[in-house]
């Protein structure tokens, strides 16, 4: 029959439509005949080791191109492996289409090979259910162009997140009539009117001590421009989430930093005086708010809550709103600066003088102590080395701990460079991965993975990964032997680390040789062996463009903490 043709190969032509470039992933029986579609088309097949190494490569591409990336595994274990990175992406509003592979429909149920089902019906979908925006099942092959569309539309729209579309295998071998089902374009996002905007502005016009505070949603060129040209007119400071590292220049005289557990004690006294707040596009989380204790971040009341978010559930969720607007802040702070240049500019003597002065206290002080000549090198060492090497518009792409936490409070990032982290989740293994999809969509950018040695364990399949697709990912290890931040958290409350630190059956400190692991996959492997190594093994990395894994022994030492984490209390067995 001329006008059907094999659902595989009508999803393929689907995806091709709408400008998927790469689908990243791994094999098994159940999604071969896709596989052998894809094979003829002009998408590239990204082959991971592990389900959730193809996962945070999705996400990383994703990140950096503002497209959704498109995920395919297989049934059971396949799709099950990829949960931790598919939440991930959710997590953080990142935009990615699962595509699973599942036992022929006929069988459902009577257990067939690889499926879900134990003490309840066969339901693979449900395990992604909490964290995804939708999840689809396909029912009859006739229906898959169509979820399809409707997959790609809500991951991308409104709040963007994770969508999994669940295919029983035989599917893909069915024919079906060619049918077209084109994204809808040029969608309207919800806008913020004249009045509430003119409101806004004169509640921040009028306040004695206003600040915006920025979340990870204001991600376009016109926002941020927007924000500039508000928050200039008013001379507001700017307080930002661990997501929003780099929305503002680090070096802006009315950047505060970030608040919460890592916050700069300026940034997080500031929140607690303040009167009003413009918040855009955050949940206000535990890390960013103390643990929602007003003694160290956060006081509404007194303070009064101005929230936008495009997610209605976020508004008023952690504190009350005095004004809560659902919009897409890309345009509603547009709207707010507009208004605000219409009304006459404020100026706050002094303040603009606090803030320079605190933040360039934070980095001297980290960059002092970064001159450290101590071996193995202190952290602050390492950031200092990474700062002073790599190019300005470097893409750092960070796993949890120190290079997380540390770079988010104290690594002052250029004006063109780019910090990627997992928030939400804070998922260690989501660096070495993620960096390879991020070098995938900017291949001209330097990429660095900089990881802990346990989340470079986590994910070792990535080094062969970025092998095999030729990308110079530089994968830094920053190698404490030990999981470095819980180690810490232990001894400080506990007296000591146990079952936190890598060791060998005699009790010395452990780890693999990751530069000979590197070695071993066909990528270049640097030992560290010196205090002034790490600088000429960069240099080198850079200069040769290959993948790369610098193995950099690190002392442990916990981050600067100077807002509060109420596990502390939990600990000393005081309960809230």
């Amino acid at each position: 029959m001329t006008n059907t043709i094999t659902a595989a190969d009508a999803l393929v032509r689907q995806l091709e439509s709408y400008g998927v470039e790469y689908v990243f992933g791994l094999c098994g029986h159940t999604n071969i005949a896709l596989l052998d579609a894809l094979g003829r088309s002009g998408i590239e097949f990204v082959m991971a080791r592990h389900e959730q190494t193809a996962a945070h490569a999705a996400d990383g591409y994703a990140r950096a191109t503002g497209k959704p990336g498109v995920l395919l595994v297989h049934v059971g274990p396949g799709m099950m492996n990829a949960v931790t990175g598919v939440a991930t992406a959710a997590l953080d509003s990142v935009p990615l289409v699962a595509i699973s592979g599942d036992i022929p429909s006929y069988y459902s149920g009577r257990h067939p090979h690889q499926e879900v089902n134990l003490h309840a019906d066969a339901d693979q979908t449900a395990i992604y259910r909490p964290f995804v925006k939708r999840a689809w099942h396909v029912h009859r092959a006739e229906d898959l162009t169509r979820f399809t569309e409707r997959a790609f539309w809500t991951a991308t729209s409104g709040r963007p997140g994770a969508v999994l579309l669940n295919v029983p295998m035989d599917h893909f071998n069915r024919q079906i009539p060619i049918t077209e089902h084109p994204l809808v374009q040029h969608v309207a996002t919800p806008a913020l009117s004249d009045v509430d905007a003119r409101r806004i502005a004169e509640a921040l016009a009028g306040a004695e001590n206003p600040l915006v505070y920025v979340g990870g949603g204001l991600r376009t060129g016109e926002g941020r421009a927007a924000l500039l040209d508000l928050v200039e007119h008013l001379d507001i400071p700017v307080a930002h989430s661990l997501m929003a590292k780099g929305t503002l220049p680090d070096r802006h005289p009315l950047l505060m930093g970030m608040t919460g557990f890592w916050g700069l004690a300026l940034t997080n006294s500031y929140t607690r005086k303040a009167d009003v707040v413009l918040a855009l596009a955050t949940r206000f989380a535990e890390t960013d708010s103390s643990s929602w204790n007003p003694e160290y971040t956060w006081a509404f009341p007194p303070g009064r809550l101005i929230q936008i978010d495009i997610d209605a559930a976020e508004i008023g969720r952690n504190y009350p709103v005095e004004i809560g607007a659902v919009a897409d802040v890309s345009s509603a702070v547009p709207a707010i600066a507009a208004a605000v240049k219409q009304l006459a500019p404020v100026e706050r003597p002094g303040l603009r003088e606090q803030i320079t002065t605190a933040r360039g206290e934070l980095f001297a002080a980290s960059q002092e102590r970064g001159r450290s000549t101590d071996f193995p090198l202190r952290p602050e060492r390492i950031l200092a080395d990474l700062r002073t090497t790599l190019p300005s518009d470097a893409v750092l792409v960070t796993d949890v701990g120190w290079n997380k936490n540390g770079v988010a409070q104290c690594y002052d990032l250029p004006e063109d460079g780019r910090f990627i982290t997992p928030g939400g989740a804070s998922t260690m293994g989501f660096g070495p991965a993620a960096a390879v999809g991020v070098q995938l969509a900017q291949p001209e950018k330097v990429v660095v993975a900089l990881v802990g040695d346990g989340g470079m364990s986590a994910q070792l399949p990535a080094v062969p990964l970025a092998v095999e697709q030729g990308l110079p990912v530089l994968f830094v290890v920053m190698n404490n032997r030990a999981h470095g931040t819980i180690a810490d958290l232990q001894a400080h409350n506990f007296g000591r680390s146990f079952g936190c630190e890598f060791r060998d059956r005699d009790g010395n400190p452990s780890s693999p040789d990751f530069a000979a692991f590197g070695r071993a996959c066909g990528a270049d492997g640097y030992l560290v062996e010196s205090p002034e190594g790490l600088v000429t093994a960069l240099r080198e990395a850079i200069a040769n463009r290959r993948p790369a894994v610098l193995d950099v022994p690190m002392v442990n030492e916990p981050v600067p903490t100077p807002g509060h984490w109420n596990i502390n209390d939990i600990y000393q067995g005081v309960f809230d």
